[in-house]
This record gives structure tokens, sequence and C-alpha cells, in this order.
């Protein structure tokens, strides 16, 4: 139950050619802050309830917890959660071993391009593909919890 990942903003759509999956995400949170996040994630056809806690010290690691929900109760309680539903189309491409999961965001988080990959230590080595820009693991700005909230369009 504890999850492993590193994020990455992204250079290029590049990686929509690579794509062997997408989904359109909407999710909410009902409670977003930085010790327990709790949201609310329909992607496709599918629904989930998710709580995170805090990371660790280098960014890359917390608890997770997630279980499957109905879609119809997901959309009852996306009603209820603060302020700042998430947009958004999640790609998915196999590079090596893993599978990135690439983010690109709509509404007031459109132009962001963020790339996530699951480790199974956070010392595990991995490809990096040519459209992978900076690492911004440990930059809590680009959560979505905090996106949801601070989005990307009113960054300075």
């Amino acid at each position: 139950m504890i999850e492993i990942e590193r994020k990455f903003l992204v250079t290029s759509d590049q990686f929509k050619k690579e794509a062997f999956s997408q989904n359109r995400i909407k999710q909410g949170y009902l409670s977003a802050v930085p010790e327990r996040t709790v949201r609310i994630r329909i992607k496709g056809n599918e629904a989930y309830i998710t709580i995170k806690g805090s990371t660790n010290e280098s960014g890359m690691s917390r608890f997770e917890w997630e279980k499957k929900i109905p879609v119809e109760e997901a959309e009852k309680l996306l009603l209820l959660c603060e302020k700042g539903i998430i947009d958004k189309t999640r790609f998915e491409v196999k590079v090596g071993q893993h599978t990135y999961e690439i983010d690109e965001f709509y509404g007031e988080n459109q132009g962001l391009l963020m790339a996530e990959i699951e480790l199974k230590s956070e010392t595990e080595n991995f490809q990096k593909p040519n459209w992978l820009g900076k690492e911004v693991t440990a930059d809590k700005r680009y959560y979505n919890s905090y996106l949801s909230t601070n989005p990307f369009k009113n960054w300075v």
C-alpha cells in the first residue's frame, strides 16, 4: 500500500503516437490537505475512491489506498468535492519494463503535460524517453490536489 512514483514534465506530444491506451479522467478532492488526500476519480467507465498520506522527504513514496466504486456514486461524490475539479486525458506508454502515465490537462490547467512512473523502489533504474523533461517529483505544485486549488494558468 506504499506508492513509489516519480513525476516529470513532458516536452512534446510525441508520446501520443506511442500510447497503447488513453482515458479521459475527471477527479475531485473531498480532502486536499497534504497529510491526507481523499480523491474521487472517474476514469473512462470506471470510478475509484483513493486515500493518500503525506509523502516522504524525497517526495517519491507515500501510503495509498484505492477501491473501485460505482460510477453513479462517484458522480454524486464529485458534487461534494472541494472547488477545482481536475479534467485530463491520461495516455499510457510502455518504455522498457515500465509504463509511463502522461496526463494532458484541460480547463484551468490547460497547457500542462506531466508524466508519472511507478517504481518498486526509490532507487530502481528506468529508461527515460526523449519526450521526458525536467523532474518535478518533489515539487508539491505538481500534485493534482494542489492543481485543483492553484491552477497552472495562475502560475507566474
